[in-house]
């Protein structure tokens, strides 16, 4: 089967789809997009979360063909979402909240950290003054081995503070 949906703002067309493939396998293999990662194919992680219309999913637990028609966001995509969200881009070719990631040092393995960046996206788009709990919440379906998760709750702070300062550097930290 063909499937056709918007991917980081851009219409693509995927070709012999089978029933089976996942999104997930989709966007890494025929898209050529492998920042959201393939680890449990379960949905238990959360490293391959990306944004299907508006909603974090985790890539891996839906069929592409769910996909048809639809608009997906991935972590490739988040700073030209944020761009054309609330014309912000943060440092570069980096979305804010992935410029906020690096600033409160949120990285160390970095296989988690896509899935967690789309889904602090989501969060504060939601929510621009997300309490810890809030935080927690959004990035529960998300697991990291090793951080810790604190410099991971800095840096969903430090994004929303700065996003609800109009994107200015207030540190939070």
């Amino acid at each position: 089967m063909r499937v056709t949906f918007t991917v980081n703002g851009r219409r693509h067309e995927a070709d012999d789809v089978w029933e089976g493939e996942s999104l997930l396998y989709v966007l890494r293999e025929r898209m050529g997009l492998p920042g959201s990662k393939n680890a449990c194919e379960q949905g238990e992680c959360g490293s391959c979360t990306v944004r299907l219309d508006g909603e974090p999913v985790c890539a891996c637990l839906v069929a592409a063909g769910q996909a048809e028609g639809r608009e997906v966001v991935t972590v490739e995509g988040l700073a030209a979402y944020a761009r054309e969200r609330d014309g912000t881009a943060g440092t570069g070719d980096l979305a804010p909240v992935q410029q906020a990631f690096l600033d409160a040092g949120a990285v160390q393995c970095g296989f988690c950290t896509p899935g967690l960046l789309v889904a602090a996206d989501e969060l504060i788009e939601r929510n621009p003054q997300p309490s810890d709990a809030d935080i927690r919440e959004a990035l529960s379906g998300n697991l990291c081995r090793c951080t810790g998760y604190e410099k991971i709750m800095d840096a969903v702070r430090l994004a929303a503070a700065r996003s609800d300062d109009g994107g200015g550097a207030r540190e939070v930290v």
